[in-house]
Parts: structure tokens; C-alpha cells; sequence
């Protein structure tokens, strides 16, 4: 079995680096022509600046809320998409609504092969499919990966568990593709039904694979790995044999920010995900994905030599609301900001005598009474609410991605 999909998997970071910025040069060139929402976006961006990660940081980030108003104001796609609809082959939903289209023509349009290459799935094996084909993309998303491989898609769906485990059983489906709950309902109903499934491996997302679950299925015989990925942009990354956390794609750039920022994070640390998709029908760039993970050091075992990531853990959109107010990460963002010296900050919800209470701790390399007097006076002066501050030194804060810890208890 061949391991890797092909040479890009391997290549050198340096090689792969100097590659990427060269296609979102030419994207961004493009998009600027024909896409005049990124146009927008971008006024005054000279593609030919964009030539590393400390430039792709300082353009600006598109987020999830942003899209669904620019599709309102310039249906249907927002003036993001180099093509008009009527060339697309699909428009998909997804809740907001939000529009997104979709090639079928184009081979793995979505860049799924890969990640089911990664999985084990080979040209010649059948397929059971179980994610949607109903308005939302991920039925077609993975049918196109594993046809790309040359594979044969039994186009399951969702729901109807008893016809789809005796299609699968009748047709001897070798692959299992949906989430990761819904192939041991199946397996259930076929045992329940006195049928034999003959899954021999199973890629998975949409839902968290727990440990306890991925253990079930290998006490089977079914290796069950899984993938990250949004409607918006595909794939993103994906679990290799090696198990050693998710490997980013070759289609796109990964960044890890600070919530409510466009600002990268330190290796390590957990923060937002964007994804810039070098994709130049929907060039999506900087694209707030609303999902926290964090970048693992070091290259795979099993050879691939892109960034990892840790995989989904949790959402980055933490507002909350204070005293009848929201409060939002951005804001916390701009109360540092406002003070250089400060590296980190966290700031805490509860509530005591029938009263909610603020506490912003920050991390700085010079803790003292005195800026902690001069961060809360910006506090108040930004979020328009009271609240304390407490300064402490750097790696005092948990490594969680959270800026907004919401203790407070509604039950």
C-alpha cells in the first residue's frame, strides 16, 4: 500500500513554504480582478508583499458573521467567488444561511483524496457514505475525495439506519465515510437484524471521535481515523496511521491566533483557527473558522512533513454578556493592545450577592499594583464596566485559548 499520496506530502517546510505564498500571490492577483468582494477586502494590499506568514498576518480576517452579511448585501456568494453562480455545478446551506458553492467537475474540488489516501481508502473499494446530501456539502464534499481515488460511493445520507446497514451489507462495503457515532448505530442494527457489515476501515468527522469509541471500533478490526474540516473551505487537516495529532492539507494555510484577533500565537499555544484556501474559484483568505486548536511541533512520523495541529478543542467565540452588556474577545484584545508591556490575558466571569464580577488577570514580564491600575482604568474605558485586575508572570494563564472564562451558573 503506497503511503503517501503524493511527493507534496514530503517535501521540505522550505519548499512547501516558498510554494504556498507563490499560489496565493497569484490568487490574491486574481481574486483582486474578479472577486470584488475580496477586492474590497483587500483595497490596498499589493499582492506581491504577500510573501510570508508575518505578511499574510497583517491582512485582514474574514469572519463567519462578516460572510453571511456580505451574501445578504451581494447574494449569493458575497462577491468572494471568481466565478458567477450560474458556473458553479451546486449551491449548498449552511445555518445563517450562509452560501456555499460547489464544483463536482472539477476532481476533489473540496481536496478530500488526500485525506482518505491517509486513511487507507484505495482505488476499487466501496464506499459507504453516510454524511448529507440534503442542502448541506459534506455528502458530495466526500464523495468527490473518494471517487477522486477511484472508488465506488454508496450514497447513504443521513437517518434510515436499517436500509442503509442492509445496503451496506448486501454490497459488502469495505469503507465506511460520515460521523463518528453513527458507523456503530449501524453496526447495532446489523447485528440486530442478523446481517454481517465488512468495513475494514472508517474516516470520520462532524462530531468527536472520543478514545473510548475509536477503541470500540479497533477491538473490530476497523482502523477509524478522522479529518477537520468547515463547508466553507474543505479539508483542512487530517489523522495519518501515526496518530500523532491532524496534518494541514497542501491546499491551504493555517494560522493559530489569538481569539478576536488576527494575531498568530505562539507555537503551542491555543488559539483560533484561519484558513486561507488556495482555491481560485472561492478564494477564501484569513477565513475565521471559529474553532480552537493549537500547532504541534515537529514533523509526523509517518513522514509527512506539513504543520500539524492538535484537531478541534472547542469554539473561539466566547462572548458573553455582563451586566445586561456584551463583552467580546476583540475587546479584550484591544485592552492589550493598549498596553504593550502586557503578553496575555484571561478575563473571568462570576457572580457574587446577586451581582456579576469581572477579574482580568494579564500576564507581563514586570507584575505590578501600578499597571494593574492602569489596565483597569482601560477596561472600564473599553468594555464600559467595572472590574479588577490582577498581574502575574508569564505562563501564569492556562493554555486553553480562553480570553472569556464565563463561571457564572444559569442552572
Amino acid at each position: 500500500m503506497t503511503e503517501h499520496y503524493d511527493a507534496l506530502e514530503t517535501r521540505s517546510p522550505e519548499a512547501r513554504e516558498a510554494s504556498l505564498f507563490e499560489c496565493l500571490r497569484a490568487q490574491i492577483r486574481a481574486a483582486k480582478a474578479a472577486a470584488p468582494g475580496i477586492a474590497r477586502l483587500l483595497e490596498g494590499v499589493e499582492p506581491g508583499d504577500v510573501a510570508d506568514r508575518a505578511a499574510l498576518a497583517r491582512l485582514p480576517v474574514l469572519r463567519k458573521s462578516a460572510l453571511a452579511a456580505m451574501q445578504k448585501a451581494e447574494p449569493p456568494f458575497g462577491g468572494l467567488t471568481t466565478r458567477p453562480a450560474t458556473a458553479f455545478d451546486h449551491v449548498f446551506q449552511s445555518p445563517g444561511p450562509i452560501y456555499e458553492p460547489g464544483m463536482s467537475s472539477v476532481p476533489d474540488w473540496w481536496r478530500f483524496a488526500r485525506a482518505l489516501h491517509a486513511a487507507g481508502f484505495r482505488k476499487g473499494d466501496l464506499v459507504h457514505n453516510s454524511f448529507a446530501y440534503h442542502l448541506t456539502p459534506a455528502g458530495v464534499m466526500l464523495e468527490a475525495g473518494a471517487r477522486a481515488l477511484g472508488c465506488c460511493v454508496l450514497a447513504g445520507g443521513v437517518g434510515n439506519t436499517e436500509a442503509q446497514a442492509g445496503a451496506a451489507a448486501d454490497l459488502g462495503a469495505r469503507g465506511y465515510i460520515g460521523t463518528p457515532d453513527f458507523l456503530k448505530v449501524m453496526m447495532e442494527k446489523a447485528a440486530e437484524l442478523g446481517r454481517e457489515l465488512s468495513f475494514a476501515r472508517a474516516w470520520v468527522s462532524g462530531g468527536p471521535l472520543f478514545p473510548s469509541l475509536r477503541a470500540w471500533y479497533a477491538e473490530r478490526a476497523i482502523p477509524c481515523l478522522q479529518g477537520y474540516a468547515t463547508a466553507d473551505v474543505g479539508s483542512i487537516a487530517y489523522e495519518t496511521p501515526a496518530m500523532e495529532g491532524m496534518v494541514v492539507d497542501e491546499g491551504v494555510i493555517v494560522e493559530i491566533v489569538r481569539p478576536g484577533t488576527g494575531d498568530p500565537v505562539p507555537e503551542g499555544e491555543v488559539g483560533e483557527v484561519l484558513v486561507t484556501a488556495l482555491n481560485p474559484d472561492y478564494p477564501l483568505i484569513r477565513f475565521a473558522t471559529g474553532d480552537l486548536s493549537a500547532v504541534m511541533p515537529g514533523i509526523s512520523p509517518c513522514g509527512r512533513t506539513n504543520m500539524r495541529i492538535r484537531g478541534w478543542m472547542g469554539r473561539a467565540d466566547q462572548t458573553t454578556k455582563v451586566k445586561g452588556m456584551f463583552v467580546r474577545p476583540e475587546q479584550v484584545a484591544e485592552i492589550v493592545a493598549r498596553h504593550p508591556e502586557v503578553r496575555k490575558a484571561r478575563l473571568s466571569v462570576t457572580r457574587e450577592g446577586e451581582q456579576d464580577r469581572m477579574m482580568l488577570a494579564v500576564e507581563t514580564q514586570t507584575p505590578s499594583a501600578e499597571l494593574a491600575a492602569r489596565v483597569r482604568e482601560t477596561m472600564q474605558a473599553v468594555l464600559k464596566l467595572r472590574g479588577e485586575v490582577e498581574a502575574d508572570v508569564p505562563g501564569s494563564l492556562p493554555n486553553d485559548g480562553k480570553v472569556i472564562d464565563d463561571l457564572r451558573k444559569f442552572d
